[in-house]
């Protein structure tokens, strides 16, 4: 190492587990890496070229070739990360989305989750972004097709960031939606941001009938069942069915098709906030 934070070629490639002959042709044919040079004529690499080399293997991870790879890579780090406000990402990322660029939306996750972690790229860019996204949709501004591909990548993306939901000794969380109800995407939010905070979670997700519910709940015993619903028509013809859930476990509703009015008829509590506020305060006690 020749200066503060910059290595060399070798060592780069023994971070990244990329041979150097590898990482000399993506900075060659595609700009990927950008060393300097010092006096003596050695190239040193950056703390910047080795995330855009992992970014790099996440996109060829996912099928691209090295071309389509790189050039997602390249514009998903146009900007200069932790300083660009939140807005400009969550524009870029609802441009991607909105041309069907399935690797320049995952190049700004990439990048997005990197530089400011789960939390904040769920409350101030995906959720932001969806609910844009829903409000659109309800003035005739956008079709089917854009919010079913945005909503499948962005709950592919925030389920695929976490491995082991049932490792460790945290608290247990059983999180579902009622049968008719396919919306998962801010349980899939809840889900992340309790699994961050140490809890262990059984993600049951869309369309799940009541009685799988309950059976799942006397197996596991878990301290919380979480039941999320953006209809309002979901949830109403199940009361006699939460009430009883209710009884045995402590139940919670949320979802935009839930009021806090039907949460105290069937004696659930209620959340809400976003999932990150309420992952805050569930794990606060």
């Amino acid at each position: 190492m020749e200066g503060e934070g910059l290595v060399r070629i070798g060592e780069l490639s023994r971070r990244l587990g990329v041979g150097p002959d590898r990482l000399r042709a993506w900075e060659r044919r595609y700009g990927l890496l950008r060393p300097v040079r010092t006096t003596g004529g050695f190239r040193l690499y950056s703390h910047e070229d080795e995330q855009r080399v992992r970014d790099m293997q996440a996109q060829l991870a996912r099928g691209l070739s090295a071309a389509e790879a790189a050039r997602a890579v390249l514009a998903a780090h146009q900007s200069p990360g932790r300083h660009t406000p939140l807005g400009d990402v969550r524009a870029r990322l609802a441009a991607t989305l909105a041309a069907f660029d399935d690797a320049g939306a995952n190049a700004a996750l990439d990048r997005l989750f990197a530089v400011h972690g789960p939390d904040v790229a769920m409350r101030s860019v995906i959720y932001p972004y969806l609910h844009a996204l829903g409000e659109a949709w309800e003035r005739a501004e956008i079709d089917v097709g854009l919010e079913h591909f945005a909503s499948n990548l962005l709950e592919g993306r925030l389920l695929g960031s976490v491995s082991g939901w049932d490792d460790g000794r945290g608290p247990r969380a059983v999180l579902a939606c009622p049968s008719g109800e396919h919306h998962t995407l801010p349980l899939a939010g809840l889900a992340v941001a309790l699994r961050k905070r140490g809890w262990r979670v059984i993600y049951l997700g869309a369309d799940t009938p009541m009685a799988d519910i309950a059976r799942t709940a006397e197996t596991l015993t878990p301290r919380i069942v979480v039941l999320s619903s953006t209809m309002a028509h979901t949830l109403p013809p199940l009361e006699d069915e939460l009430r009883a859930l209710g009884d045995s476990v402590r139940l919670l509703l949320a979802g935009a098709g839930v009021s806090s009015a039907m949460a105290e008829r069937v004696g659930a509590g209620f959340l809400d906030t976003d999932p990150v506020t309420a992952a805050e305060r569930l794990a606060a006690g």
